[in-house]
């Protein structure tokens, strides 16, 4: 098992800079940084608290180098953000693109056979409040029913039996339903 406090060799590295962080929120690491600050995460010399490396949200002395600033955790610190009301740049592309297919979908075409109720089955749980104040930020009526859908894990939004029978179910109310055993 690896250490902890490593840096893993991977596409999305877990121990960023401020200024990889703030990326992550479409933030400046100035701001990134205030946020840690208020959040009780950074000291005012840019330091990590006591907190901080207790909690795991910022590197210990041993995995930095004399002069390096510090690394801090992607995940250890979104709360900090999540309080400050952003979310990642990722999901309000994702909160958009949701948005903007079910309003267009409301509207109605006679081209498209899948009607917005329909296709926001598919919406994971944990986007149907950020995808509807965008419906309505972008003045559609439709609003997504929040029934009884928990809040999906990212890595599982599309995986699982339900997924794969809700998209057979699709190709064949397209007429593109695959074989048995291909879907």
């Amino acid at each position: 098992m690896a250490h902890p406090h490593t840096t893993p060799r991977s596409p999305q590295p877990d121990w960023l800079t401020l200024t990889d962080l703030g990326r992550i929120y479409g933030i400046s690491a100035l701001h990134c940084g205030r946020l840690l600050l208020q959040a009780g995460l950074r000291r005012s010399d840019g330091e990590p608290t006591l907190r901080a490396l207790e909690g795991g949200c910022a590197a210990a002395a041993p995995t930095r180098r004399h002069g390096q600033p510090p690394v801090w955790h992607r995940n250890n610190c979104s709360e900090a953000f999540e309080a400050a009301g952003l979310e990642t740049v990722q999901q309000a592309s994702l909160v958009q693109q949701w948005a903007n297919l079910l309003s267009a979908l409301n509207e109605g075409s006679a081209s498209i056979s899948t009607s917005a109720d329909q296709m926001a089955e598919d919406l994971p749980g944990d986007l149907v409040d950020p995808v509807n104040r965008e419906l309505r930020a972008l003045g559609c009526s439709f609003q997504v029913n929040r029934g009884s859908r928990p809040p999906v894990p990212p890595a599982a939004r599309h995986r699982g039996p339900a997924g794969a029978a809700q998209s057979q179910r699709r190709r064949e109310e397209r007429g593109t339903a695959r074989p048995e055993g291909l879907g």
